[in-house]
């Protein structure tokens, strides 16, 4: 609990405990009144002071200006029958400062989500000067540098892993739970925290532009973009607020006076606490609360499960997500070549796998390094010589002593096989050895793991469609399509015409209906910002492209897309509740006042036990069940 919390629950406890005292002690008259007084100023100080403050400036019309006025004519109406009885006005009081407490709980949990996902700012970097390690600001290291991180320090900046071999801890970023292990080589995103190897990572960014300062940018900008839901709630109150002054004093005024015009008589007393009573009453606390409350809730809960939304209103549009497109490399795909199948013919696999690793691991190309990584041993190469790379045909080499020739059917026909491309959605490295054919390796980039499952998941959530633009050609994206359960693809597209499709289905679109646009390379960021709501993969995704996104994956995982749907859709329901609740119980109880069925003190009671309700309520958006 924050310190401001518990400074207002000892004043709640101590008003609540001397008001107790006040009426067991046999005190009349001045003496009454001032203890009283006492009380009151000690519970409702600060907003006395908030309402001051606003009638200063101008903008007095709110539950400041109307709590203190009705509280006032409590004790006015008190002084003027001569009751002494003052409980009323403190005891509202009271209820109103236990129902804010209520709120700044629940707000300061909705922070704390957003607040450890802060933690993960580094605060320094190590970097080596004369034989010793010196901490740094982050700011101060460039692109190129190398940086020390040791066991249980954040990884400040991103870079490759120059020396060494760890596990880090991801769940900051991705929400995943379980460690990655990392070695040479291996790409590494700052705000990771290092848990076990010293490792040597060499910064490719500026810190500026490193992905912990892109995510905290991002966490702390979406607080700025509200949804119609909000700005629908702040024009509700400037327009309520005078409206219900107004019926107030209407209330307190033309009952009585019509009274006094028919029969010479006017119980002004009874209609001026009535009037009272309504002004407080009509507070719209639990709507002016709960509703952003809800959004913050909502962004916080999909932040721990590795999901950035931009801004409450993109959760609104989220839940209205009927149309999904994808980019298929990298965000249906791994994005990484892989072997699916060997050929062979007169020739053991394990021989056309050995030599094919050896001399392909002198290129660089990424269907290369697939078939290097078939053969689990370590490459020796002084076994290769009188290497030479065909541009745009393959790789030949002698290994051994033997000619290897490794290449596309451009090679094999140039060598005088003959051999075509098939259509089935792999590409075919063909093999030679001594100029004859030996054999091909097939090679396709795969799924990700949780991609069949995400296009389901979608479905059963009422996506409409669920369609594939890729640039690929037309028999790798059939391919793709089908496994993955695609509904609609179109191939063999530039980034021009994924923007000319993408409108097109959003002509087609009914009201209501948002299409989702989710990619990860730069060439896909025109389309993300066309889109309804652009979702990037965060992890593997350029900058260009989480920068004109709304929404960022952390890990990559395309069933995050079907979670950020749920919480969202979640989140609109509680907003919902919230409003219709609130509603309905301040209109029942504006009415009951009016007619002199409710008094101040059920009025009141009434009042803040719906913002504490509504207020609960929104802290349920951060619950997202697996």
């Amino acid at each position: 609990m924050k310190k401001k919390h518990k400074i207002m629950l000892i004043r709640i406890l101590l008003s609540a405990g001397l008001t107790v005292l006040a009426n067991i002690v046999p005190i009349d008259g001045m003496f009454r009144f001032f203890a009283f007084a006492g009380i009151y100023i000690l519970i409702g100080y600060d907003i006395l002071r908030k309402c001051v403050k606003g009638i200063a400036n101008g903008r007095f019309m709110d539950e400041n200006f109307l709590m203190t006025i009705a509280t006032i004519g409590a004790f006015a109406i008190a002084i003027y029958e001569k009751s002494g009885d003052y409980n009323e006005a403190v005891a509202v009081m009271l209820l109103y400062q236990t129902g804010e407490l209520f709120q700044g709980l629940a707000v300061a949990k909705s922070r704390r989500s957003i607040g450890e996902l802060m933690d993960i700012r580094p605060d320094y970097a190590n970097i080596e000067k004369d034989g010793d390690i010196v901490k740094v600001s982050p700011d101060e290291v460039s692109p190129g540098s190398i940086i020390t991180v040791f066991p249980g320090e954040k990884i400040p900046i991103d870079g490759i892993i120059d020396e060494g071999k760890s596990e880090i801890d991801t769940k900051a970023l991705t929400g995943e739970s379980l460690p990655r292990s990392i070695e040479k080589g291996a790409e590494v995103a700052s705000g990771c925290i290092n848990l076990t190897g010293v490792l040597k990572v060499r910064t490719t960014k500026d810190f500026g532009d490193s992905t912990v300062s892109k995510i905290l940018e991002l966490v702390e900008n979406a607080s700025m973009r509200k949804a119609k839901s909000e700005k629908f709630i702040s024009k509700f109150a400037k327009i309520y607020t005078p409206i219900v002054c107004i019926s107030a004093l209407l209330l307190g005024a033309m009952p009585p006076l019509a009274s006094l015009i028919t029969t010479g008589e006017a119980d002004f007393i009874t209609w001026i606490y009535r009037a009272l009573t309504f002004l407080v009453i009509s507070c719209p606390c639990a709507l002016v609360i709960s509703v952003p409350l809800s959004f913050f809730a909502g962004i916080g809960g999909a932040s721990r499960e590795g999901i950035l939304i931009k801004g409450s209103s993109f959760i609104e549009t989220v839940a209205k997500i009927k149309y999904m497109v994808f980019d298929k490399t990298g965000t249906l795909t791994e994005g990484t070549f892989s072997v699916t199948g060997i050929k062979t013919e007169g020739i053991s696999e394990e021989w056309l796998v050995e030599c094919a690793a050896h001399v392909e691991s002198f290129s660089k190309h990424p269907i290369a390094k697939s078939i290097v990584s078939e053969y689990k041993k370590e490459i020796d190469l002084s076994r290769v010589s009188d290497v030479r790379e065909l541009g745009g045909e393959g790789i030949m080499a002698k290994f051994e002593g033997h000619e290897v020739a490794l290449g596309n059917s451009r090679l094999a026909k140039r060598l005088g096989a003959g051999l075509e491309e098939k259509e089935d959605g792999n590409t075919r490295v063909y093999a030679f050895l001594d100029g004859e054919y030996k054999g091909a390796f097939l090679v396709a980039d795969r799924l990700k793991a949780k991609t069949k499952e995400a296009i389901s998941e979608m479905k059963k959530l009422g996506v409409k469609k669920c369609i594939m633009l890729t640039g690929d050609t037309k028999a790798v994206a059939e391919k793709i399509a089908a496994e993955a359960g695609i509904d609609e693809f179109e191939s063999d597209l530039m980034p021009s015409d994924k923007v000319k499709k993408v409108e097109k289905l959003l002509a087609v679109a009914k009201q209501g209906e948002k299409l989702a646009f989710a990619g990860d390379g730069i060439n896909d960021a025109p389309v993300l910002a066309r889109a309804d709501v652009g979702i990037a993969m965060g992890a593997m995704g350029s900058d260009a492209a989480i920068e004109a996104s709304d929404v960022v994956i952390m890990d990559d995982d395309p069933l995050k897309i079907a979670r950020a749907v749920k919480i969202s859709r979640k989140c609109m329901k509680i907003v919902k509740e919230n409003i219709m609740f609130s509603l309905l119980v301040k209109v029942l109880c504006l009415i009951l006042v009016a007619l002199g069925y409710a008094g101040m003190w059920l009025g009141i009671f009434a009042d803040v036990g719906v913002m504490v309700l509504a207020v609960l309520n929104s802290v349920r958006a951060m619950k997202v069940k697996k």
